[in-house]
């Protein structure tokens, strides 16, 4: 088996037979790996497979209309107690390809191809969670034996001494 056989196919889809036929539709099924698709917080794993269900829809001849659903795995740390946390996101995705897009508003179609990693990518991003938790109730991490500031005497660093002075109504 050469190479390029054993690669997973773009996420590019042809819709010439869509294009001619205005209001008709086409449901697709895609799968691919896609490197870099992180935040600071949490990632795609390298390697990860993200699934897409989707259809396309005609509006017109230069314009198309891409409904459905993304899911990916992804990996992150509990922003309580640190531990790796995973999980499965699912994001839903309603947009339009357009042979002239509009610039943060269309997606550009690319002759009679639809090139769905931009979408996928961006849909994923989103999707990603801001602060995962390994669980609801998850308590962060032990506390030290000592807190800040204090000695195993339970004295009181002179550095710290002056907020002991502190009132608050």
């Amino acid at each position: 088996m050469s190479e390029r056989s054993e690669r997973k196919p773009p996420l590019a889809i042809g819709v010439s037979e869509l294009l001619r036929r205005p209001g008709t539709q086409r449901e697709f099924v895609v799968a691919a790996e896609l490197e870099g698709v992180q935040i600071s917080s949490a990632a795609v794993p390298s390697g990860a497979e993200v699934d897409g269900r989707f259809t396309i829809e005609a509006m017109n001849d230069h314009a198309v209309s891409v409904k459905g659903e993304v899911t990916a795995p992804w990996i992150g740390d509990c922003r309580r107690c640190l531990r790796a946390v995973e999980g499965e996101l699912t994001a839903r995705v309603e947009e339009i390809f357009d042979v002239h897009p509009i610039e943060g508003e269309t997606y550009p179609l690319e002759g009679e191809r639809v090139n769905l990693e931009p979408l996928v990518r961006d849909a994923v991003l989103l999707a990603l969670p801001l602060a995962p938790l390994c669980e609801e109730t998850c308590p962060g991490p032990e506390p030290e034996e000592h807190p800040i500031g204090t000695t195993s005497d339970d004295e009181i660093d002179p550095r710290w001494s002056a907020l002991g002075d502190l009132k608050f109504d």
